[in-house]
């Protein structure tokens, strides 16, 4: 990709779909039909928008699709979904296949990490590469506090329930030095007083063991794709230890890992420029077939 098709945006359109009555609303950009794509996959509590300015960067040169996911963002939020790491697996596949997307480039934050990779090993002749952003395979991973919390019958409840928008903003501080923009903060905190998307993330992380979450048993399988990878750190990420970083390498051969010091768990909204960098330079690469020079 040269400099000049880096600093272009590609005119990102909101499009929506609808998978076994539950719709998702998506970003996209590039060629619409395109049967290869990057395909974002955002986490707790997401949505889509996270992705907003990486799907026109890579519309420049890709087809990029960043779905919202039930529960998430604008999508359906219905309390009969199936708020599982398969649950989540099987809607992505579904949108794929609707979308025509036979070989995927995936790009997962947080919980898009268990729910893509899932997906991934499930389907190894459409797996073209992955991108990781502050997520991985995580041996002996522990949940972090909030999980805790939200795991705990109750406790979740009362938790999203007397959450106030100072405290809220108070622990998304810790952890991340550079700070989050207020317009993602507010969505953030709006999202989080949402009645549905409390049910859903109680529901996930109830559903979900630490083994299962850190994709462990994901491990074996995705070393044998051996299909390349990127890792994006943020290293004051306070809910996922930068220690995870470098362990990578345990599971993907063809991997390149780049930390970056002054970022937390959401590096491409504190830290967009170094991201798309990274990114980008990755994935240019690897569209249309081609394998990077390993790291």
């Amino acid at each position: 990709m040269t400099s000049t098709e880096a600093e272009r945006l590609y005119p990102v359109v909101e499009d929506a779909i609808t998978v076994s009555g539950i719709r998702s609303p998506y970003l996209y950009a590039g060629p619409a039909d395109a049967p290869e794509a990057v395909v974002f996959v955002h986490g707790n509590p997401g949505p889509a928008e996270d992705w907003r300015r990486l799907v026109a960067r890579t519309g420049v040169f890709a087809r990029a699709v960043a779905p919202d996911l039930p529960g998430f963002g604008c999508a359906d939020k219905p309390a009969g979904f199936d708020y599982t790491v398969a649950g989540y697996a099987d809607y992505l596949g579904a949108i794929l296949d609707q979308l025509g997307i036979h070989r995927a480039h995936l790009v997962l934050h947080d919980f898009g990490g268990p729910w893509g990779l899932t997906w991934a090993v499930g389907h190894p002749e459409r797996f073209a590469s992955v991108t990781l952003i502050n997520i991985g395979v995580l041996p002996g991973y522990r949940w972090h506090y909030l999980a805790r919390i939200w795991r705990t019958p109750v406790l979740g409840e009362v938790f999203f329930r007397t959450a106030t928008y100072p405290a809220f903003r108070l622990v998304l501080r810790h952890g991340n030095p550079r700070g989050l923009p207020q317009d993602v903060l507010t969505r953030m905190y709006r999202d989080c007083k949402n009645p549905a998307v409390q049910r859903a993330v109680l529901q996930l992380y109830r559903a979900t063991d630490a083994t299962t979450a850190s994709s462990e048993l994901l491990q074996d399988r995705l070393r044998e794709l051996d299909c390349p990878a990127l890792v994006v750190w943020g290293a004051h990420d306070p809910y996922l230890s930068i220690r995870y970083a470098a362990r990578q390498r345990e599971t993907f051969s063809d991997v390149e890992v780049v930390v970056l010091d002054d970022s937390g768990h959401w590096p491409m909204i504190d830290n967009p420029g170094a991201v798309e960098q990274a990114v980008l330079q990755f994935l240019s690469a690897l569209v249309g077939g081609r394998r990077p020079h390993s790291a």
